[in-house]
């Protein structure tokens, strides 16, 4: 194997790879070995049919391409190792000759990890704390979700008109500029008169009606909307009440908190608070963590940061928003459509998160190492164990998870958690 390396001036290299055909050929029968061991080939045992006759079943490109992938990983090992480069991310690999027989060739393109120029002076730097309380709002807001768990729905008596408080069934269209908005046709739609999300306006202008009324009226989208295409625009609204429902709820008493488990109303209340506080608390951490890392990030600086670096950042972050969408329920893309985003769109709106986050990662690295922060090789095999015993069915994940490169995944993990630790005490006051 022989390489070139080409540095631009982006804060990458390119590493040209060529890879002699003796080595490609050797390749390919190991390739062979491997992708024969489930095939039937008439006149061989399975398993143990000769490069020639897998060659001929599978086709000379198809053991190739099988080849190359552990071919180039391992010439790329090679010439990193031999050139001391620190790489961040994944290569991006452009193809310059595959082809049986003959020398392989390709480029690898991959970000060099960028330096902190100058580091902030974190002793001089704070965050000031905010109260981390549980309001008497949060409180009522607890008690309210309790009795909308336990509430009953009553059918209205025929002619009862819609009043705050009640539940309606309707039937909803709406349209901008007379065209039908996408998603926006419910039928048996639920409205709980006394909830606060809709569009403001839109639970007063069907109070008073009947059941089998219709009403037709425009409102005004709020300008902060979440749906932006429709975010301070007007939208035509055609409502037909089908059905109205008294909504019972029941008291927060002493029987009503024995349901529950608890002895009495007071240590509901009392258990309520608790668990807010505690709520409160774990986001108060949260945003105290944010706060003390971009601080950081904004009043360091950096070595110019390359788009390779910037991309995989941003598709990582779609990724998470993919996971996070799936676990909530819905399907991508038409999450995208009920925000009106594009892919495109989307990255575009990540890429600065996107570079405060890799600033992050290098001022946690900077850290770490000025201080002299590593992970506790106890709490490393804890966690690895804790780990292990949540797959403790699954006696190959559970050998992948003792696996030298799972382990430096954690130990990585614990350390950033160190460090995050750390700047927290030194910081928040």
């Amino acid at each position: 194997m022989s390489y070139t390396v080409e540095k631009t001036n982006k804060q990458s290299v390119k590493i040209h790879l060529t890879i002699p055909a003796e080595q490609v050929d050797a390749g390919m029968e190991h390739a062979a070995e491997h992708m024969g061991e489930g095939l039937t080939i008439p006149g061989f045992r399975k398993g143990h049919a000769p490069f020639a006759a897998i060659k001929a079943k599978l086709g000379e490109m198809a053991l190739l391409e099988h080849a190359a992938e552990e071919l180039i990983r391992a010439a790329l090992t090679e010439a990193l190792i031999a050139e001391d480069l620190d790489i961040v991310g994944s290569p991006y690999f452009t193809m310059e000759k595959m082809a049986p027989g003959n020398d392989l060739v390709c480029i690898a393109e991959i970000a060099l990890m960028p330096s902190v120029t100058k580091l902030a002076d974190y002793t001089k730097l704070t965050v000031a704390p905010e109260s981390a309380d549980a309001s008497d709002e949060l409180l009522t807001q607890a008690k309210r979700d309790l009795q909308r768990m336990r509430q009953v729905e009553v059918r209205a008596i025929a002619g009862t008109k819609l009043e705050k408080g009640h539940k309606a069934v309707v039937d909803l269209s709406m349209k901008k500029d007379g065209v039908s908005i996408e998603g926006g046709d419910a039928k048996a739609h639920g409205i709980y008169t006394n909830e606060p999300h809709y569009v403001p306006g839109f639970v007063d202008a069907i109070l008073g009606a009947a059941e089998g009324d219709e009403r037709t009226f425009s409102l005004k989208f709020p300008e902060d909307h979440y749906q932006k295409h429709l975010a301070g625009t007007d939208v035509e609204f055609s409502v037909k009440l089908n059905e109205i429902f008294s909504v019972e709820a029941p008291e927060i008493d002493d029987a009503f908190a024995k349901t529950l488990g608890m002895e009495n109303a007071a240590k509901l209340e009392e258990k309520l608070k608790e668990n807010l506080a505690h709520e409160k608390q774990t986001e108060e951490g949260r945003r105290q963590e944010k706060a003390v890392l971009e601080l950081l990030a904004k009043k360091s600086s950096f070595e110019e940061i390359n788009e390779l670096l910037v991309n995989q950042e941003i598709d990582k972050m779609v990724q998470e928003l993919r996971v996070w969408v799936t676990e909530n329920g819905m399907e991508f893309n038409e999450y995208m459509k009920s925000i009106g985003k594009s892919l495109t769109d989307m990255k575009l709106d990540f890429t600065p998160q996107a570079i405060t986050r890799i600033k992050v990662a290098l001022v946690i690295k900077d850290i770490a190492k000025k201080e002299k922060i590593v992970a506790d090789p106890a709490a490393v095999d804890a966690e690895l164990d804790r780990i292990a015993e949540s797959v403790s069915k699954d006696p190959e994940m559970k050998e992948r998870i003792y696996a030298p490169e799972y382990r430096d995944r954690v130990e990585q993990q614990l350390q950033n958690r160190a460090v995050i630790d750390f700047l927290k005490k030194t910081m928040v006051r």
